[in-house]
């Protein structure tokens, strides 16, 4: 996976810019902690994948993960798939080896105790 850290956070801060009603409370509601944790599940998980991919084709899939208040992964989907199977199922292989994460910041958490988060995870081809 090819995870260039400052093109995800933008393409992180846009998705929230787009959320909100406008970008001045988008900058304010979104605290650095939050900013730095949500960067530091997207590169862990890149990272698992980086460590694990055998020889595979590249592309993106949007997934779907949910963390507990202690950090551990209660749950990864395909939110999006890539139109390949092998490609969205080591998607999910990368964010089940990344965990645990560090607990996500307190303003994250649901009234169940986890937090929920969506992106699209640009994967390399591997050779």
């Amino acid at each position: 996976m090819v995870l260039r850290p400052p093109l995800f956070r933008l393409s992180l801060y846009l998705l929230l810019c787009l959320s909100l009603p406008d970008a001045a409370h988008a900058e304010r509601a979104v605290g650095a902690s939050v900013r730095t944790w949500l960067s530091a599940v997207v590169t862990k998980i890149g990272a698992a994948d980086r460590s694990a991919a055998p020889r595979s084709p590249g592309g993106t899939v949007t997934i779907r993960v949910r963390i507990a208040a202690d950090g551990s992964l209660k749950d990864a989907s395909v939110e999006a798939g890539s139109g390949s199977a092998a490609l969205d199922d080591r998607a999910l292989a990368a964010a089940r080896a990344a965990g645990p994460f560090a607990p996500p910041p307190r303003e994250l958490l649901t009234e169940d105790g986890t937090t929920e988060l969506s992106f699209p995870l640009d994967l390399a081809r591997r050779r």
